[in-house]
This record gives C-alpha cells, sequence and structure tokens, in this order.
C-alpha cells in the first residue's frame, strides 16, 4: 500500500490525538517542537529473518502549562525490502504515534512535595497508536494511566508503573484471530532527557525504556512473554559549538535493545530480540 494511502486512510484518527496533543497550547507557559531523524542498519521484525535497515524521522511536541505537561510523539519508519510491504518489493511504512499527560501535584496543589530524589509526583495517562503496511497489518491501540515520579535531575527523568489495556490487528490469512484485545496488565515506563558537560563538550543523554509482562495469547494461540525494550542516545549540541546557539541542532549516536519484541519468544521466532546501533540528528523549531 503506497504511504499517501496509508495516512490518508488514518487521517481522522490521526488528527485527533493532534488536537488531543495541542488543546492545552494556547494556554502552555513553556513549549518545545523538535524534528529528528534517526538511521541504523540492524533493525528486526518478527518473523523476518535477518537485520532490517530503516529510516525514521519523527516530530516531538512537549509543553508545560498550569497543571502539568503534554508530551506528543509520532514517528514514520521507512524499512528496506527485508521487511516487505504488502503485496509489493518495496519496504514498508510504519506510522507510530505516542501521547501522554501528566498532572502535577505540585501545581495542582500549589504545595511543594519535593522528597529526596523526586522532584513531583504525577498522574500520567496516554495512548499509543500505529499503523503498517505489510501483510500483517498492525493496528495497536493502547490506553494507559498510572502513577508518574519525577525525578529532580536536570532536564527531566520520568518513571511511570501504568495500567495498559492494548487491542491490536493480525492481518495474516492463517491466524487464529485477527482482532486482539490482549490481557490488561501493568506496565513500567521511563523516559529522560539530561543534559551534562564533557570538559567544554556540551552533550546530552537522552532515551525510554520499558517493561510489558505476558499478556496472554496472541493471533496464533500462543502465549506471549514478558517484553523489554532499552532506547538510548548521547547527542552533541553541535548548535552551541559551531554557532553559539544552544539546544537548537543536536546530532549523536543511540543504541537499541528490543528482547521479545511484541510478546513474541525470541527463542522460537526470529526477529524477536534487536540489538540496533544508530546515528540520530535533532533540530528544535
Amino acid at each position: 500500500m503506497p504511504i499517501c494511502t496509508l495516512l490518508a486512510r488514518h487521517t481522522i484518527a490521526l488528527g485527533s490525538l493532534l488536537m488531543t496533543a495541542t488543546t492545552a497550547v494556547h494556554a502552555a507557559d513553556w513549549s518545545d517542537n523538535a524534528i529528528s531523524y534517526w538511521y541504523g542498519t540492524r533493525f528486526a521484525e518478527p518473523g523476518v529473518e535477518g537485520p532490517i535497515a530503516k529510516h525514521i524521522a519523527e516530530f516531538t511536541h512537549v509543553d508545560g502549562y498550569k497543571y502539568g505537561s503534554n508530551f506528543f510523539d509520532v514517528q514514520v519508519l521507512f524499512s528496506n525490502k527485508h521487511d516487505p510491504a504488502d503485496g509489493g518489493d518495496n519496504g514498508a511504512t510504519e506510522v507510530y504515534a505516542i501521547y501522554r499527560h501528566q498532572l502535577s501535584l505540585n501545581k495542582i496543589s500549589g504545595k511543594d512535595f519535593k522528597w529526596g530524589p523526586v522532584r513531583d509526583w504525577s498522574l500520567s495517562a496516554g495512548v499509543d497508536w500505529n499503523t503498517k503496511n505489510t501483510a500483517f497489518a498492525p493496528a495497536k491501540r493502547m490506553i494507559v494511566v498510572g502513577p508518574t515520579l519525577n525525578l529532580d535531575v536536570p532536564g527531566f527523568w520520568d518513571f511511570s508503573v501504568m495500567y495498559r489495556s492494548e487491542r491490536n490487528h493480525n492481518g495474516l490469512p492463517f491466524a487464529q484471530e485477527h482482532d486482539l484485545h490482549f490481557n490488561d496488565t501493568y506496565y513500567l515506563e521511563t523516559a529522560w532527557d539530561i543534559p551534562f558537560q564533557l570538559g567544554s563538550l556540551p552533550l546530552k543523554w537522552k532515551g525510554f525504556a520499558n517493561f510489558v509482562p505476558p499478556k496472554g495469547k496472541d493471533g496464533f494461540g500462543n502465549a506471549t512473554v514478558s517484553e523489554t525494550l532499552v532506547h538510548l542516545t548521547v547527542l552533541v549540541d553541535v548548535g552551541e559549538l559551531t554557532v553559539g546557539k544552544k539546544d537548537t541542532f543536536f546530532a549523536g549516536v543511540g543504541y537499541e535493545y528490543w528482547k521479545n519484541k511484541f510478546g513474541n519468544n525470541s527463542a522460537n521466532t526470529p526477529g524477536t530480540e534487536a540489538n540496533t546501533p544508530f546515528l540520530n540528528l535533532e533540530w528544535h523549531l
């Protein structure tokens, strides 16, 4: 399926996410928008033999307002031919969107609940949404809600314990079930973006990680297993080094580890464990 058709089919759903993510922007105390690009040659997909090269374009919006914050991120992932689109020789295209909202205890109460390494306590909620033009045709629709610890570091580091509910799709004709509602379960999620100096070199360490326990059976009737994803990046503030423009343009490298991808057992299914170095560029608008 061409990317233009793929995107057109889901315009309403993605538009709803964008409207939700930007509802509070008019009242935002601060906001930041960034465009990023990643490239790696050792990505993996369940059921696909051998590594996959991917170009990834990303848009990120974050803002803070009177009672909390909003985070919205959308990625468009372009695979090479080793991860083919349905009915063609071209590589597949995936769109993955995330929205998270946090309500701050400090902001709502007007009091300071800082305690030890914790700067603030928040209630987080959000959605994950994806679509991909492969024969599998995934359609992830995940809702999460739960408490978050906002750690007291330069930049930010958040750790959340979530309730998680996921629906998805398996378009393969031999699947036992095509429209899935996995078992609701807990979900651990953390994300960080921390600036630091190495001598005179301005850097930042950013990333995210999550853990999903077994969530019932997949579309083939197989029991899912625990899934772990860790994504790490170290970026140099190139803008500050070259033209004295801080926090504008970054370049660096990263590493992604994904074990039992989508809950598939890596001992039984190829492509479910990935060790992926990648290049990363980031431009703040």
